[in-house]
């Protein structure tokens, strides 16, 4: 099939450093390219991929200081979307609903997922006028507050390549870890008081936003302070995040608000580490509770369960990461739902081949 990938332009693909739908967006675009699929990937000009590129912005909104309306470039990119649409077989958006209007006139060979949190009363009313929109979740928990009579392409969860985070058998920095994000409902503090009260060492690896960093002065960089058994080491790259997940003896994942996937627990799956998470958001579709980790719903109950996290098998642990997790699943259930799209071209490659190289439009 011949492909198109719309990515956001905050990140390059992938993400040098903090960006969730970003990588996904290049796992993804790097596993159709590996099964024979022409793809081509609209992203940031520093993007790094083995599809055909379209740079959409010199390099990553995010770390080009000199970017001051990062709106304007996303509906620039549209523009060459739109002015090539007729190249694909099928249009990927990763864009939230910014395409939209823009690609009503082959809406039926689009599909969009929604990477961010749908419990917005705002943004309701706009998804039951674009009701006709083929729509991919990530989870089915992110569903739940979306009016009704959409039309739901599939629900999808992320993978990740198998060798991009090894396994490690011991955990042998036996630390716990909290990696992402300082902010109010990631819930460091909680990460910090489950690991004061059970004796045990943290290591936050995570970026501070702007927004965010008032949190960071006045209520977390106060706990680290005081707690000896706490480190905080920054943001860290994908090279360091294997090291770093990989020799932790568990992951901390204590956040409090509507979470839609949760990237960071499959990465740590993917390492054979276990997961220590709150019952919020799609956790409970993620976490194979007394195997790949467990979920809980109070800091007492993870200070009480984290002695038996930490004796999961990580074997185990790996395991149902390579047979729920992986970027060849999550590829494959793509395919499929392109596959399954109204206006999609039936075997496009052989019509091609039997109409001597020119296109014809079949509708499936």
């Amino acid at each position: 099939m011949r492909i198109a990938q719309i990515a956001p332009l905050a990140e390059r693909c992938p993400p040098l450093f903090y960006g969730g739908t970003e990588r996904i967006v290049s796992f993804l675009t790097e596993e159709l390219v590996a099964q024979g699929h022409e793809v081509t990937l609209f992203a940031s000009g520093d993007s790094v991929t083995s599809a055909k590129l379209v740079p959409c912005a010199p390099k990553a909104l995010r770390l080009d200081p000199g970017v001051r309306d990062p709106l304007a470039y996303h509906f620039s990119m549209l523009e060459e979307v739109r002015r090539r649409a007729h190249e694909f077989d099928v249009l990927h958006f990763h864009i939230d609903y910014l395409h939209f209007q823009m690609s009503r006139d082959f809406v039926n060979r689009t599909v969009t997922t929604l990477h961010g949190r749908l419990d917005m009363p705002d943004v309701h009313p706009l998804f039951a006028a674009y009701r006709h929109v083929p729509l991919a979740s990530i989870s089915q928990f992110q569903r739940k507050p979306m009016p009704p009579g959409l039309n739901w392409a599939g629900n999808i969860y992320h993978g990740l390549p198998p060798h991009l985070l090894p396994f490690s058998a011991a955990g042998k920095g036996g630390y716990l870890a909290f990696l992402g994000r300082i902010s109010p409902e990631k819930r460091p503090d909680r990460a910090i008081e489950i690991a004061a009260r059970a004796g045990l060492p943290l290591v936050i690896a995570a970026k501070i936003d702007k927004v965010d960093r008032d949190y960071w002065h006045e209520k977390i960089e106060p706990l680290v302070r005081a707690n000896r058994n706490v480190e905080y080491i920054g943001e860290i790259n994908e090279e360091q995040k294997a090291e770093f997940l990989g020799n932790a003896g568990a992951l901390l994942f204590p956040i409090d608000w509507p979470e839609p996937f949760g990237l960071v627990m499959i990465e740590a799956m993917s390492c054979g580490t276990p997961v220590l998470a709150f019952r919020n958001g799609s956790v409970p579709e993620i976490i194979d509770h007394g195997v790949t980790g467990a979920i809980v719903d109070t800091v007492d109950e993870a200070v009480q369960a984290v002695r038996s996290v930490l004796a999961l098998d990580r074997a185990k642990v790996r395991a149902r990461f390579d047979a729920r997790f992986t970027c060849a699943r999550m590829a494959a259930d793509y395919v499929s739902l392109y596959q399954g799209l109204e206006g999609v071209r039936v075997e496009p490659s052989r019509i091609r081949r039997l109409q001597g190289g020119h296109d014809l439009h079949v509708v499936a």
